[in-house]
């Protein structure tokens, strides 16, 4: 199991379960060092001031908040540690709300929370309950001296804390300036081929079937590279048409899904023919 990063406990009511915190994902992204072109060696960063530039040792650089205009107010790392949240170690919820009434776009990281110091039986209770109900639970707790709002829902008998961005931080839609399809007014055979196109695109959720295949080329260039591979160049992706006749690329659009999804379920049927419906060779009859 991953090593725990915080414990505490989960408070809903006068019922406290102490829990521990890990993490619930572990991104793979391929990272790069920069390196002098001329030796290969790697490059420092310096914290120069640019004003005089010189090199600033750390013991003399405080942290300053734009005003603009070239104006800072100097904060002080004690007046900060002042104001500092208390760093609880309780997870208090405060209500429970259904997951479809929170939009998607509030949500940034996601852990695990395990049961600790033998509280199993209380855990599974919050879960199994939030589980019948539908309900995901809303609270707040710190962690590394930020304050978080978060939800905790059951995902396969585990629950899962997602920390959340609060309101502010969320730039309203509305600004946006988006045409609608009152604005555009698609006629009513456009709007039935993209529901039918949508229909035909449409099926369960498989996670497995996706795979970062930018991350698997890079990773394949550069083992090509360290092997002293001589490497291709590939030609720039040539830019997509404009849509020209909208209804001439959804009928082909509807059609291609349709071919392949034919395709698909063709494939299918044939590999549960070869795994189960093999048919058993015909017994001979004895001759007479």
């Amino acid at each position: 199991m991953p090593r725990a990063i915080w414990s505490g406990s989960v408070s809903f009511g006068l019922v406290n379960v102490p829990i521990k915190l890990v993490t619930a994902t572990s991104p793979k992204d391929v990272r790069f060092h920069q390196l002098h072109d001329v030796d290969g060696a790697r490059i420092n960063q310096k914290r120069v001031c640019s004003k005089d530039g010189e090199e600033v040792d750390y013991a003399h650089i405080v942290k300053g908040y734009d005003l603009g205009g070239g104006r800072y107010v100097v904060i002080d790392p004690e007046e900060l540690r002042g104001i500092d949240p208390a760093a609880s170690r309780t997870i208090d919820i405060e209500e429970f709300v259904d997951l479809v009434d929170i939009d998607p776009i509030y949500f940034e990281n996601s852990y695990y929370l395990v049961p600790d110091n033998r509280a199993e039986k209380a855990y599974a209770l919050l879960v199994e309950a939030m589980t019948e109900t539908g309900k995901v639970a809303l609270g707040r707790f710190v962690l590394r001296t930020k304050q978080y709002l978060v939800t905790l829902r059951p995902k396969d008998g585990v629950l899962v804390l997602s920390t959340m961005l609060f309101s502010d931080e969320v730039i309203d839609s509305g600004d946006l300036e988006v045409p609608t399809a009152d604005e555009t007014r698609p006629s009513s055979r456009e709007l039935a081929m993209a529901q039918q196109l949508v229909e035909s695109l449409s099926a369960e959720f498989d996670p497995s079937k996706y795979r970062d295949t930018y991350r698997e080329q890079v990773q394949d260039l550069i083992e090509k590279k360290a092997e002293g591979q001589e490497i291709a160049e590939v030609p720039e992706p040539a830019a997509a048409a404009p849509v020209v006749d909208l209804m001439a690329a959804l009928e082909a659009s509807l059609a291609a899904a349709r071919a392949g999804k034919d395709g698909k379920d063709g494939e299918d049927a044939e590999a549960k023919e070869s795994e189960g419906g093999r048919k058993k060779p015909a017994r001979r009859r004895a001759s007479a």
